[in-house]
């Protein structure tokens, strides 16, 4: 017997812009992701959480309560508010709370108004095992709050995927079709999965992802949107940058795009910050991984002539948020940023 589908039982995903009941977060831990960096990163991480916490509560999945009060200790250091800061015991093999955490489904309609999506999880085609535990954290979260959990039974990552909350999502062929992903299905086979688990009708495809990027390409380095019909792309003004062509490609595509209701999108382009090189490792630097709060939208910065400039674009996008950037100099070591960090639960 086929059970019915989100999509069938009306639920959709909302936008990252709509309001939201919190954000949330797998506490990092894992050395091999920040090798000889970890412990830089964590009063950046506490601020993080800190600026989230004024205008959202903020879950934080801890592997125990020795972790949690490592974690308190930041927390205080920074002055965050723990009153709106809760702690879950649920272990994690990373941080990347955007690729592994729930994917919250509303109906306002429904009796259940609020159910999770448990995708599959192998890690960004399983580059980094062990990620058993990650791949458990949207059913814990289920089973916390005692709603139901759909398992579509394919992988599909949360970083891979940016919704305008009104039918469209944006995505990138070269993430979805990977072989490392499903390769038993084809672009077709993968749509109906997104229609029916995400509940969108219109799905937009881009082409690459940025240099440095070992997620094969999600779309939250790239191309988000700020509202129902616009988007923040990035591009590399330097010709002889390696993301240049890929971006300009991208740009190119989202011109010819259109939105669920036949309309264009409406684009605003986004530089790209100079080259961030580690241990000679070019690393995917970008400011469209900013993550949009209740009462912020954060930015990863980057020590970078193009910081300013890319804060000024994005607070022109959000007139009800102020835009506020934090320096990601040692986060973007773990080849991700705020982004990738967080996962929101809407509010219905």
């Amino acid at each position: 017997m086929n059970l019915p589908t989100p999509k069938e039982l009306g639920y959709y995903f909302p936008a990252e812009f709509a309001k939201h009941d919190a954000t949330w977060l797998s506490w990092p831990h894992k050395e091999a992701s920040w090798p000889g960096k970890i412990k830089t990163i964590y009063p950046v991480y506490a601020q993080f959480i800190k600026l989230l916490a004024e205008g959202e509560k903020v879950n934080i999945n801890v592997v125990d309560e020795v972790m949690k009060q490592e974690v308190l200790r930041y927390l205080k250091e920074v002055s965050a508010d723990l009153g709106n800061i809760n702690f879950f015991m649920h272990p994690t093999n990373d941080a990347w709370c955007r690729d592994h955490g729930p994917a919250f489904l509303i109906n306002s309609k429904a009796e259940q108004k609020k159910v999770i999506v448990d995708w599959g999880y192998n890690a960004w085609g399983g580059k980094y095992p062990p990620f058993d535990l990650d791949d458990n954290i949207p059913t814990l979260i289920a089973q916390h709050y005692n709603i139901p959990v759909f398992y579509p039974g394919i992988v599909m990552e949360g970083g891979s995927v940016d919704f305008n909350g009104k039918g469209t999502v944006l995505t990138t062929s070269s993430c979805l079709l990977n072989i490392n992903r499903n390769p038993h299905l084809n672009q077709s086979q993968i749509e109906q999965y997104l229609h029916n688990y995400y509940g969108v009708e219109n799905i937009l495809w881009l082409g690459d992802g940025i240099i440095g990027d070992d997620t094969d390409g999600h779309i939250d380095d790239i191309t988000r949107f700020v509202n129902e019909t616009t988007v923040v792309t990035v591009v590399e003004e330097n010709k002889k940058d390696e993301n240049y062509s890929v971006l300009q490609a991208n740009l190119k595509a989202l011109k010819s795009l259109r939105l669920e209701s036949g309309k264009a999108i409406d684009i605003v382009e986004l530089p790209m910050p100079s080259a961030v090189v580690y241990e000679d490792m070019r690393l995917p630097a970008s400011y469209a991984n900013f993550y949009i709060g209740n009462k912020y939208v954060i930015v990863p910065t980057f020590r970078d002539k193009n910081d300013d400039r890319a804060i000024q674009i994005l607070q022109s996008c959000f007139s009800d948020r102020k835009v506020i950037g934090l320096d990601s100099w040692d986060i973007i070591w773990g080849l991700g940023s705020f982004h990738c960090l967080s996962q929101q639960e809407p509010t219905v």
